[in-house]
């Protein structure tokens, strides 16, 4: 599936409308970001496919709903609620390009609300754009609550992007998540979290097959699909690489990619010797934790 990446027209001029296009003729789900440069309704407007929304929590629980509203509205079938942001990390290749949304794009779901007259925010000297939006705008008070309070403005299901531990699983869980997606948002929030293939198993483990649980973040490739779903995935979500392949080539780049995944995923299963995907197992991975089982004998 498509994870959630912000401002796709900085990559090409479709931005998430070929991207949404390209999920839709493979087969696969897009996740559009809050933060995007094209529209729910816009994206919707591309034709069939089953598309989740994500969010974050923004200090203006009204513009917050409305947003909502309007997703589930277009036809978008989940929300998917960022919880590892309630304020951004330190991004110093930002802060040293200065980066900054070019004057030719708008955030498109926030566009005609007064979230989106970003000529109000106020740019500290040591910021960058992203630094400056989420600080002027993100709810740092984010808690469990809140995913009570989505509860009560939509009834689609809602899915936690940023979990890590399986304590957090456990609570999430109580807290009425509908599923989980361990992240490390692309490595760029808090240094030295774990990768998220190595906080995968933990989290699937303490869900005790009460919800699904998801990986977000490092997969290059079909090889890495399969060892997510060896260690417990119920699905694996990609970022970079269809960022990439739309600033490469626009909707074919993207469809390219996504076929590039699928063929070497379905050709590490032959190679495995699984003819489904129910016979992908945890015997197939090999990690750190499991070498004293084979370490020789003294």
């Amino acid at each position: 599936m498509i994870a959630p990446t912000a401002m796709q027209k900085m990559a090409h001029p479709e931005g998430e409308l070929a991207t949404a296009r390209a999920a839709s003729a493979a087969g696969t789900i897009m996740t559009l970001s809050s933060t995007a440069t094209s529209s729910v309704e816009e994206v919707a407007s591309t034709g069939p496919g089953i598309r989740f929304f994500q969010l974050y929590v923004l200090k203006d629980r009204n513009v917050v709903a409305q947003v909502v509203r309007r997703a589930e509205k277009a036809g978008f079938k989940a929300i998917t609620l960022t919880v590892d942001s309630p304020i951004l990390g330190r991004r110093e290749a930002d802060i040293k390009n200065r980066f900054t949304l070019p004057p030719n794009l708008v955030l498109k779901n926030f566009e005609g609300l007064d979230l989106g007259k970003l000529n109000k925010i106020t740019f500290q000297t040591s910021d960058s754009f992203a630094a400056s939006y989420a600080a002027e705008l993100y709810d740092r008070s984010l808690n469990w609550k809140d995913i009570k309070w989505i509860q009560t403005i939509t009834s689609l299901p809602i899915l936690l992007k940023g979990v890590l531990t399986p304590e957090d699983t456990m609570i999430a869980i109580q807290a009425g998540a509908a599923g989980i997606i361990v992240s490390n948002h692309g490595a760029r929030q808090l240094d030295y979290v774990p990768a998220t293939i190595m906080a995968l198993e933990e989290v699937v483990k303490a869900t005790q097959g009460r919800i699904p649980v998801f990986l977000d973040g490092g997969i290059r490739r079909g090889t890495d699909v399969f060892k997510a779903l060896a260690l417990g995935a119920a699905g694996v979500f990609i970022g970079r690489p269809v960022v990439f392949s739309l600033a490469a080539d626009g909707e074919a780049g993207v469809r390219k990619v996504l076929q590039m995944l699928r063929d070497e995923f379905e050709l590490t299963m032959a190679l495995s010797g699984c003819r489904s995907l129910k016979e992908i197992t945890r015997d197939h991975v090999l990690t750190e934790w499991d070498r004293p089982r084979f370490s020789p004998k003294l």
